[in-house]
C-alpha cells in the first residue's frame, strides 16, 4: 500500500531543520524570496549547495541555470521573517533590512549566514525543482539558528 501524502508529511515533520529564505534579484529587477526548508550542502570541492523549490512558488520560474540566488540562514528570533516569506504578501521586502550581495541577490540583515550562489544545474524532482548552486560568496554571523520541527519553531537549549 502506498504512503499517503499526510503520512509522508507527518514522518518528515519529525526531522528538525534550519529555516532559510532564498532570495534573488530577477531579470525584471524585482526582488523575490521564499522560505525554504529543503536546503543542504552538497560538495566542498567545488563548493555546492542544493535547494528544492516548489514549482508553484512565486520564485520558481525566475530561477534557471546561470542565474543567481542567496540562501539566508535565519537566526533565532527571526520567525517573523520566515512567516513573511512563506506568506502571500505581495512585497515581502517592504521595510525589511537587506543589503545587495555580490551578484545582486538580497542578503537579510541579522541572518546567521548568507550563501550566494550561481545556479549550475536544475533537475526535476516531482512537484519541486532541485537546483544546484555553486557558492560564490559567504557571510557569517554569530548566534543561534532558527529551527523548525513538527510544525513549530524550535530553539537550541
Amino acid at each position: 500500500m502506498p504512503v499517503t501524502r499526510d503520512e509522508f508529511r507527518r514522518a518528515l515533520s519529525r526531522f528538525a531543520s534550519g529555516v532559510t529564505v532564498v532570495t534573488a534579484k530577477c531579470e525584471d529587477d524585482q526582488l523575490r524570496g521564499i522560505t525554504v526548508s529543503a536546503f543542504s550542502s552538497l560538495s566542498l570541492d567545488p563548493p555546492l549547495v542544493l535547494i528544492c523549490i516548489d514549482r508553484r512558488a512565486s520564485l520558481h520560474d525566475h530561477l534557471e541555470e546561470g542565474r543567481h540566488f542567496a540562501v539566508n540562514i535565519l537566526a533565532e528570533g527571526q520567525e517573523d521573517i520566515s512567516h513573511r516569506f512563506a506568506s502571500k504578501v505581495p512585497d515581502r521586502f517592504d521595510g525589511l533590512a537587506c543589503r545587495e550581495g555580490t551578484a545582486g541577490s538580497p542578503l537579510i540583515e541579522g541572518a546567521l549566514a548568507a550563501i550566494e550562489c550561481r545556479i549550475v544545474h536544475a533537475y526535476p524532482g516531482g512537484d519541486h525543482t532541485i537546483l544546484v548552486g555553486e557558492v560564490i560568496s559567504t557571510n557569517v554571523s554569530e548566534g543561534k539558528p532558527l529551527l523548525y520541527c513538527q510544525g513549530n519553531y524550535a530553539r537550541l537549549a
